[in-house]
């Protein structure tokens, strides 16, 4: 049998998304700050070290990376 929705019921499955839309942009945010700092860190090694060819940077973005979907992992666990 077919029994209607409250009215009472909205406000609970908007929370429930809203808990979900924020927890995911906060992995995001991070999974991104993780990257960026990593990025500038190797660029700036490169800079100080004066690398014709920038393999710090390029080693360092691939470990943040790895360090983002590890924490992404970790969290959504």
């Amino acid at each position: 049998m077919y029994m209607a929705k409250n009215d009472d019921d909205a406000p609970d499955e908007l929370g429930n998304e809203t808990k979900n839309y924020a927890k995911y942009t906060g992995v995001i945010f991070q999974m991104i700050a993780i990257i960026a700092i990593f990025a500038f860190a190797g660029h700036f090694l490169d800079n100080k070290f004066k690398t014709e060819t920038p393999w710090i940077t390029a080693i360092s973005c691939i470990v943040g990376v790895c360090l983002s979907i590890y924490q992404i992992i970790r969290q959504l666990k």
